[in-house]
């Protein structure tokens, strides 16, 4: 069984290159375009990973990281950030502590993107 991955980020082309990547190297991928839509897909079906850029139109991805630990429905779930700003490797080691798995910047590396999903999802 293919592991699930939800994708929330609001660039079109961005989402449809990472699905196309990630598809192609075996993962199911579920897309969300702002983050009211990717909470109601989590909701919907039983995935593996949330992959969530920090800058969309409604809710930040921090604020979705937050609502998504908070729910004991999704204790399993983990979650990356894919985004442009760039982070110190303090702010780095305080993400890491509050459990985001990895960060991921843009642009990035397509090699890069599918061994450090590989990594968050066997470990």
């Amino acid at each position: 069984m293919p592991k699930k991955i939800l994708y929330v980020e609001d660039d079109e082309d961005t989402r449809k290159l990472v699905r196309m990547i990630l598809k192609s190297n075996g993962y199911k991928v579920i897309t969300a375009y702002n983050g009211r839509e990717g909470l109601k897909k989590l909701d919907e079906d039983d995935i593996d990973l949330v992959i969530l850029d920090i800058m969309l139109p409604d809710i930040s991805g921090w604020d979705i990281f937050q609502r998504i630990k908070k729910d004991p429905r999704n204790r399993d779930v983990k979650v990356a950030f894919l985004s442009v700003i760039p982070v110190s490797e303090e702010r780095l080691d305080t993400l890491r502590k509050c459990g985001i798995e990895d960060y991921i910047m843009k642009p990035f590396d397509n090699d890069d993107l599918v061994r450090r999903v590989g990594r968050i999802l066997e470990g």
